[in-house]
This record gives C-alpha cells, sequence and structure tokens, in this order.
C-alpha cells in the first residue's frame, strides 16, 4: 500500500512544486470512504469542524493555501486538498450555500449529520452540544490527483 509520504512525493513530483509540505493526513467525519469518494469526484468542496476541538487538542486551525492529504476509511492517502479560506461562525449562521458545499445532501441532512456528529463528540469531553457553537467553516479544492 502506498504511504502518505509517497502519496504526497507524486503530488509534488507531478506538479513540479519543490520544498513543500503538507499539514496533516486525516479522514472526513464519521463515513470517512464515502466522504473521500466525494472529495474525489469533487462534490465535496467544504467542510465543517467543531472550533472547540482544536482548542481542546491544541492545534492551529487550517490557513488558507495549506495541503492537506485525505485518507479513506483504510488509512489510504485517496486526495490532496488545497484550503482555498477558512471562517470561524456560530454553526446556526452556516449558510446552506455552504452546507451545500460539502457536497452531502440538503441543509438539513448537513445540519442533521453535524448536530449528531458533534454531540457524540463533545460528549468524550463532558461538554453540551449548542446550535450557536462556533465551527470553523474550510473551503477548499482537491488538486490531485487531477
Amino acid at each position: 500500500m502506498i504511504t502518505v509520504q509517497q502519496f504526497w512525493n507524486e503530488f509534488c513530483l507531478a506538479n513540479h512544486m519543490v520544498g513543500n509540505e503538507y499539514k496533516d493526513a486525516f479522514q472526513f467525519g464519521a463515513s470517512a470512504d464515502w466522504l473521500a469518494d466525494l472529495v474525489i469526484d469533487g462534490k465535496k468542496t467544504a467542510t465543517t469542524s467543531g472550533y472547540v476541538f482544536y482548542e481542546l487538542e491544541k492545534e492551529a486551525i487550517p490557513q488558507a493555501s495549506e495541503y492537506y492529504i485525505v485518507l479513506n476509511g483504510h488509512d489510504k492517502p485517496v486526495a490532496v486538498i488545497e484550503i482555498q479560506s477558512v471562517e470561524v461562525v456560530p454553526m446556526n449562521e452556516v449558510t446552506e450555500e455552504f452546507a451545500l458545499a460539502e457536497g452531502e445532501g440538503d441543509y438539513q441532512f448537513w445540519w442533521d449529520a453535524h448536530e449528531k456528529f458533534f454531540t457524540e463528540l463533545l460528549q468524550e469531553y463532558h461538554l453540551e452540544f449548542s446550535p450557536s457553537m462556533l465551527v470553523v467553516c474550510e473551503r477548499f479544492k482537491k488538486v490531485y490527483p487531477k
């Protein structure tokens, strides 16, 4: 199986990039294979994560121009994405247009899926979900494979 570093090296070689690094390799949400396929197909160009988790894990929020490697459910690298923009807003202020850019369904599906995901994850930290919780809204572009 190809490693994350080999996948990144292939991307850099194909794009004549030298000295660039990727920020992280990760799986999307609760349905990693389905969400990775949406990225590969170009249907998923945005993602929403809970701001509080960056604080709890002492991690910096993503920044525009950073590269990330998307993994499938078996931790196999399947795509490189480049962050286009990042915005922190209350969840109940995320626009329908943004929710649709996640490629998973309509706004109600987006809301229900995120509320369930955040509620379960917050419980691990003994915290409760709030519709006004801050979320990190990232827009990205799949840059590899073409």
